[in-house]
């Protein structure tokens, strides 16, 4: 598992989340509650894991609400720190451009 993953998840159960100005807006946009990302972030499954970017180590997870939709949530963790978590972005997949299980790219 990404250690970077491991500490968000850390970071989440710990309250210590910041939620970036971009992702309130996709949020809205999209219609996914805060909540739902907090609770099932425990059962998330990695898509994508970026450890050197430049911004700050960060994943891409697959994520559900509480109607079984999924979720695809850009965390990450500012460069130099290791807190917060930071909700980067969040959005529902296309499944045109994912596979079935929205892991994978088509």
């Amino acid at each position: 598992m990404s250690q970077t993953f491991k500490l968000i998840q850390r970071l989440v159960a710990e309250g210590e989340v910041k939620i970036s100005s971009h992702g309130y807006d996709e949020l809205a946009e999209e219609s996914i509650f805060v909540h739902d990302i907090l609770l099932s972030i425990k059962d998330a499954k990695i898509v994508e894991d970026y450890p050197s970017f430049g911004k700050g180590p960060c994943v891409l997870v697959l994520q559900y609400d509480r109607d079984s939709k999924p979720i695809h949530v850009v965390w990450g963790i500012p460069r130099g720190n290791d807190r917060p978590a930071v909700l980067i972005t969040a959005y529902r997949p296309n499944p045109e451009k994912w596979t079935e299980d929205y892991l994978r790219r088509k």
